[in-house]
This record gives structure tokens, C-alpha cells and sequence, in this order.
């Protein structure tokens, strides 16, 4: 593994922790306020972020950028997000059926990056898969700052807001998620018939 493909790993064990801290007052026996699982949440949030952004760079300033590299980087972005997104929809600040929509299309991209790599074509990250991380990463900023609200305690107008705009905006993210899926299949379309 490559300095960049470590970095990326990191991705896929602070995904599970924030979910963890995220769910352990639910789960657990923990009563009173949650305040001590906000810093952690948001600093695994933006480490996790800041790798994405990190991994890529490693990779093409020492030579790195690898096949394996390409796939292995939307992988975790993927698991990441998902997760992220899981602790949402159990919160109730997300909607499910759109958390499936984001499911059935990550699930189809990885199905056709399989398809394309048994032709040995690899399907690296495209700007509209870009664009889609972006849009994910400000859905979980939003849903994040509506549960930090709740678990602060400020409930009532501010909290409905701040649900609303995380709704609005995961709306948006996936519906972005979706065009650039069209974009994705587009590309296998063409290089379907390729040996």
C-alpha cells in the first residue's frame, strides 16, 4: 500500500467510529446530555474530509496514482458517506428513501466499475462524481449541525430549521448523485462493446 492508499484506509476506520459515538447514547444506558460526543463527531467528520482531499494529492506529488488508487479512493468516499448518512436517517433528520436512492446508485457504480474492469478499462473518479462528493459532504455538514442543535438542547424553531435545510440539501445531493450516475452509465454505454 502507498502513502496515499494508507491515508485513504484511515477513512474506513474513522467511518465505524463516528458511528459508534454517534449511536452509543441511543444505545447504551448513558443518560444526560451528550455534549462530549459533539467535538469528536465533527473532528471525525472534517479528518475524514480532509483525507479525501488529502490522499489524492499524496498520490499525484510522489507518482502514487495507481488503478487500485482510483478505486480504492471512491470506495471508502463511498462507505464514509453512507455511513455518515445511516446515523442521520436512524436520528430521523434524513429521510430513508432517499438514503436507498444513494444506496441503489453507489451500488450500480460499483457494479459497473466491475463490468469495466473485467474489459480493462478502470473507471476513475469523474467531475460529476466530484461535484456528487462535494454535495455529500455538504449534506453531512448539514445534518450534523441539526443534530448538534438537538444534542445541545436547542430543540423547538432552531432545530426544525436546521432539519429542513438538511433536507433540502441531502434533496439536492442526490438528485446530483443521480446525474452523475446518468454520466457514469454513459461512459460504460460507450465502452460496453469494447473486448
Amino acid at each position: 500500500m502507498t502513502l496515499a492508499d494508507k491515508i485513504t484506509s484511515s477513512r474506513l476506520i474513522f467511518a465505524p467510529l463516528f458511528f459508534v459515538i454517534y449511536l452509543l447514547p441511543r444505545f447504551t444506558f448513558i443518560e444526560g446530555p451528550v455534549l462530549w460526543t459533539l467535538p469528536i463527531l465533527w473532528i471525525l467528520f472534517i479528518v475524514s474530509e480532509v483525507t479525501d482531499l488529502l490522499d489524492g494529492k499524496v498520490a499525484r506529488k510522489r507518482g502514487e496514482v495507481s488503478d487500485f488508487g482510483k478505486l480504492y479512493d471512491p470506495f471508502a468516499d463511498t462507505l464514509t458517506q453512507i455511513t455518515f448518512f445511516f446515523c442521520f436517517v436512524i436520528d430521523g433528520i434524513l429521510p430513508a428513501f432517499l438514503l436507498l436512492v444513494v444506496f441503489y446508485r453507489e451500488f450500480s457504480i460499483l457494479f459497473i466499475r466491475n463490468l469495466l474492469l473485467k474489459r480493462g478499462i478502470t473507471l476513475a473518479a469523474r467531475m460529476g462524481g466530484k461535484i456528487k462528493t462535494v454535495s455529500y459532504i455538504i449534506s453531512v455538514g448539514t445534518a450534523l449541525l441539526a443534530s448538534s442543535i438537538s444534542r445541545l438542547g436547542w430543540g423547538g424553531e432552531l432545530y426544525r430549521w436546521s432539519a429542513l435545510a438538511a433536507v433540502v440539501v441531502f434533496t439536492l445531493s442526490v438528485i446530483i448523485s443521480v446525474i452523475s450516475f446518468i454520466d457514469y452509465f454513459i461512459i460504460f454505454l460507450k465502452n460496453s462493446d469494447k473486448k
